[in-house]
């Protein structure tokens, strides 16, 4: 483990020092635009924005060492506005009339999904930071958060040692957490679990009067949270007002990072549970010089999640990515992000050349009463990408 850590250590440094001596010779102008597509208004905006702030924050480090094959990076930054339509007219305006380089953005899986067949009609690549169903293999996109066997298979696993049998879905209507939940009742009628119940509501939905109640008269062993955006904050309150204490029925979610926790309220997430692959109190040099920089350059009272870890990865891979392939043209970028590794807050993570999907630590952790993620369990060491389960006899069919 020491010699793959060292070998990481030395490609990583090998890698950041040709992004700072290679010329732009080669390029018509000494600048190169990157397109970041986040929702920075609606429901979705108190997720995304701290997903672009670091971003943000990684093309300005790389600037300051002297850009991307000796090139500065300049941003064009276009609001998605919570809105899958609006996703994929932005992508196309950044790829067609701004001529970016490439795009760093979306968060939810109709955003994606929006945006996909524009990157690959128009073939540019999307960076994409979060965790999603999985189900999907775009050679124009690269997949920076976790696929379902980095994130829902194992914390479903965990809840059903730890917690119980008896699990209530909860989620919000679109296409992650429908296929999420595919996955977790294939999951669970494998284990001998039970599923009692499967509730969706809107992306905006702030009532959960019905949904709380209906939790009190079922009483699971554990609620499987997939709930995205503002919507967390309505429910999360509502389930604190009803006396439902963790201790009695915690909560499992899987959009809840530590950058919402302080948004949605300490108090009503304390001692409820997340499954990521990065936490801001994960011990690590990387990660220590990340989330002080972060908050050195948004705020104090900024927190860091995965999300956001996972976007400042993917700007740095992509620089990483341009600098061995030696221009920003997106096949040879592609081509050389392949099987690419660094160091990252994390630790090691490297890409999988068959899926364009990372090698990624699974961790789970408990809200405690400072705002932080306690880690109660981590892999021991990477685990390699399978957005298709195709490695789970249970998943056939799905």
């Amino acid at each position: 483990m020491k010699k793959y850590v060292v070998q990481a250590a030395l490609v990583t440094a090998a890698i950041f020092s040709v992004l700072t001596l290679t010329s732009c010779k080669k390029q018509s102008k000494k600048v190169v635009k990157v397109g970041l597509l986040h929702s920075l208004t609606g429901t979705m905006s108190i997720s995304e924005i701290g997903v672009r702030d670091a971003e943000l924050l990684a093309i300005q480090e790389l600037n300051d060492a002297g850009g991307v094959l000796g090139c500065q990076i300049k941003v064009i930054e276009e609001d998605g506005k919570s809105n899958p339509r609006m996703f994929a007219e932005k992508a196309r305006k950044l790829l067609e009339e701004d001529k970016v380089a490439t795009i760093f953005g979306c968060w939810t899986s109709d955003s994606r999904k929006a945006v996909k067949p524009v990157v690959e009609e128009d073939f540019g690549l999307l960076w994409y930071p979060v965790q999603y169903e999985g189900f999907e293999a775009s050679p124009n996109i690269m997949y920076m958060g976790a696929a379902p066997n980095q994130q829902v298979v194992p914390a479903i696993d965990y809840c059903f040692k730890n917690f119980g049998k008896r699990f209530y879905l909860l989620g919000s209507d679109y296409i992650f957490p429908r296929t999420a939940n595919s996955i977790i009742k294939a999951q669970l009628k494998y284990l001998g679990g039970q599923c009692v119940a499967e509730t969706y509501v809107p992306m905006h939905e702030s009532d959960f009067s019905q949904v709380v109640k209906e939790i009190q008269k079922l009483k699971p062993d554990v609620i499987i949270n997939t709930l995205n955006g503002s919507s967390n904050q309505s429910f999360f309150s509502q389930l604190k007002y009803s006396d439902i204490e963790p201790e009695e029925i915690p909560v499992m979610s899987f959009s809840v990072s530590d950058s919402e926790i302080k948004t949605i309220g300490i108090d009503k997430l304390k001692g409820h549970y997340v499954c990521w692959n990065y936490f801001e109190s994960t011990a690590s040099a990387k990660n220590t010089r990340f989330v002080s920089a972060y908050k050195k350059a948004f705020g104090t009272n900024k927190a860091v999640g995965d999300p956001e870890e996972a976007a400042y990865i993917a700007v740095n891979l992509w620089a990483a990515a341009c600098s061995r392939a030696g221009t920003f043209d997106v096949e040879p970028v592609r081509i050389a992000a392949k099987g690419l590794s660094c160091i990252a807050p994390e630790g090691i993570v490297s890409i999988e050349g068959s899926n364009q999907h990372l090698n990624k630590v699974i961790r789970i952790g408990k809200i405690n009463e400072k705002g932080q993620i306690d880690e109660l369990y981590a892999s021991e060491g990477t685990v390699r990408p399978d957005p298709y389960l195709s490695t789970y006899v249970w998943a056939r069919g799905l």
